[in-house]
């Protein structure tokens, strides 16, 4: 892939004066909302759906306001055992397993492979590490039952208790921070647009205005769209609305013809280009973005194991990071994974 970096163009779409005018209006229709959901609150009024909106919209701003460098925001490694690996390795029988949520729809991320056997065996990126995870735990690569989970229930399935982890090319950012707890990055990636190689479509710009944009249903790529919908970044003639449980089915709305463009990590969207040679990817990466392991927050054990475990990973040169990337990776972005391998970690976070 090419080299990520922010750009987002603010041509068109009314000047610079439209653009001040709109972010005036937008103010003062926020505070107005602020106030006056006070004022209701304060006279024992009832509150209505727009007043659960401006809620959400004042925790997002809020928790912008205090998460900076989310991918920072861990904990130390360690391979120590705590409550979260002794319940997981006091599991008995078949039951002794690590259960782990995961894609099985992104080429060479985790997919199945239906050269591999009876029902095809889970492979790519996110699966080794998986294994990797497993391995270090139970001392068996194999100890996994997989739980293959769409994009927006992720952290449902890790809050309810029905997986340990999730290593499904997840985004870590402010919001889901407020939700569940990451570990370290294991991957860096950005925001990019997929579309027809005949499209007119030519990246995260103003050739956008009036096209139909497909996400997935709790994707950062689909939260992106909406805040710059609000600020007037992305046209405002771009239609949003069509989002779907796996980001594999934007794909297929864009073979159908259902939508013009796919937005998605660019990772993905390489991986699903490969997949059909009719599209490809449109401009360059206009995020900075990077996958963690995602778990509960108060797994703080298991948090520190990981991040020991992504330690050991990262400088395995015979069967870590880099032999995985060639393996799975490689064919389908670049060679070099310069502009994929994250920084060396930084563990911020304070018990």
């Amino acid at each position: 892939m090419h080299a990520r970096h922010l750009r987002i163009r603010l041509k068109g779409w009314g000047g610079v004066g439209a653009m001040a005018a709109a972010c005036a209006l937008v103010l003062v229709f926020a505070l107005a909302l602020t106030c006056t959901g006070s004022a209701a609150s304060r006279a024992g009024v009832p509150r209505t759906a727009g007043d659960g909106a401006t809620r959400a919209l004042t925790a997002e701003a809020r928790a912008a306001d205090t998460c900076t460098a989310p991918e920072k925001q861990t904990l130390p490694p360690s391979s120590a055992d705590g409550p979260t690996i002794t319940a997981i390795k006091n599991r008995q029988g078949e039951k002794r397993k690590l259960v782990v949520g995961v894609d099985q729809n992104s080429y060479r991320w985790g997919y199945r492979d239906p050269n591999s056997g009876v029902g095809g065996r889970l492979e790519g990126f996110d699966i080794d590490l998986v294994h990797r995870i497993a391995e270090d735990i139970l001392g068996d690569p194999d100890a996994v039952q997989f739980k293959a989970i769409p994009t927006d229930q992720r952290i449902p399935a890790i809050q309810d208790g029905r997986v340990d982890l999730v290593v499904r090319t997840m985004t870590i950012n402010c919001s889901r921070l407020e939700e569940v707890a990451f570990s370290a990055p294991y991957f860096k990636t950005g925001q990019q647009v997929l579309a027809p190689k005949s499209s007119p479509v030519a990246g995260y710009d103003e050739t956008l205005a009036n096209r139909r944009i497909c996400t997935a249903k709790g994707s950062t790529a689909h939260a992106k769209l909406e805040e710059d919908r609000r600020s007037g970044a992305l046209p405002a003639s771009a239609d949003i609305s069509t989002t779907v449980p796996n980001q594999l089915d934007c794909l297929v709305r864009l073979q159908l013809g259902e939508v013009d463009a796919v937005v998605n990590d660019g990772a993905l969207a390489a991986s699903q280009a490969a997949q059909d040679p009719t599209v490809e990817l449109k401009g360059e990466a206009f995020t900075t973005e990077y996958y963690g392991v995602a778990m509960k927050k108060d797994a703080d054990d298991l948090v520190r194991r990981v991040n020991q475990i992504l330690v050991d990973f990262r400088q395995d040169t015979a069967a870590g990071w880099q032999a995985s990337y060639t393996k799975w990776l490689s064919a389908t972005m670049d060679d070099d994974p310069t502009a994929s391998r994250p920084p060396a970690p930084e563990y911020l976070r304070r018990d």
